[in-house]
């Protein structure tokens, strides 16, 4: 399971637990991973739907999470379907962001502080 960034050591509240989640774990979801790292009052994490991601969507991932941000619907179908019995505490929001954006592309870089802020303030 990947390390999650942005925790803090030794902190005394527990963090929320953000998953950011797209098909390839390559593009969307590492960038918000990484755009969202640098918050010290979350930690988070980005995986794939698809079986060849770079790092796969796991129950254990999914279980961990307390947000889980998926950037299409298709995501939200796949992740309740073969998760479904990992999802009891996490919410899904879906971004509704398409896959046309490179790593780490400024245009994605805002549509997710735009999107992703009204839910973490």
């Amino acid at each position: 399971m990947p390390q999650p960034q942005g925790a803090e050591p030794g902190s005394q509240e527990p963090l929320k637990k953000i998953l950011f989640v797209c098909s390839q774990n390559r593009l969307r979801s590492p960038t918000a991973e990484q755009v969202f790292s640098k918050r010290r009052d979350i930690e988070v994490a980005s995986a794939g739907t698809n079986h060849d991601a770079d790092t796969p969507l796991t129950h254990e991932l999914v279980s961990w999470a307390d947000i889980i941000f998926v950037m299409e619907k298709a995501h939200r179908t796949k992740l309740q379907k073969k998760f479904r019995t990992s999802l009891k505490k996490a919410r899904v929001i879906c971004l509704d962001i398409p896959d046309d954006y490179e790593f780490m592309d400024m245009e994605l870089i805002d549509l997710l502080k735009a999107r992703v802020s009204r839910y973490l303030g």
